[in-house]
């Protein structure tokens, strides 16, 4: 059995907390996808630093914001997103 999972932590609510989530999830070695959604994400300090943080781990940001910066996911998209992860959290 594959010890690794792959998981997606969607960012509904809390974009900030979402991403520290995210992060802490790769600890584990597991493969994490995080998306984004319902608003554009705020351009504070915290997030700059949870950014830079995301990008050691190697997690992978999508968004299903448009015109975010970021790859921008459709309703296809994120169900495919789903169907591929062995978990969904949603923050």
């Amino acid at each position: 059995m594959d010890a690794q999972k792959r998981l997606v932590v969607l960012g509904r609510f809390d974009h900030t907390e979402a991403m520290r989530v995210a992060a802490g999830l790769t600890i584990f070695g597991h493969a994490v996808r995080l998306i984004l959604m319902t608003a554009p994400v705020a351009d504070t300090a915290e997030n700059a630093i949870q950014v830079d943080t995301l990008e050691l781990a190697e997690v992978t940001i999508e968004t299903t914001v448009p015109d975010q910066g970021l790859p921008c996911l459709d309703a296809a998209g994120l169900g495919a997103a789903f169907a591929e992860a062995h978990a969904v959290i949603s923050l």
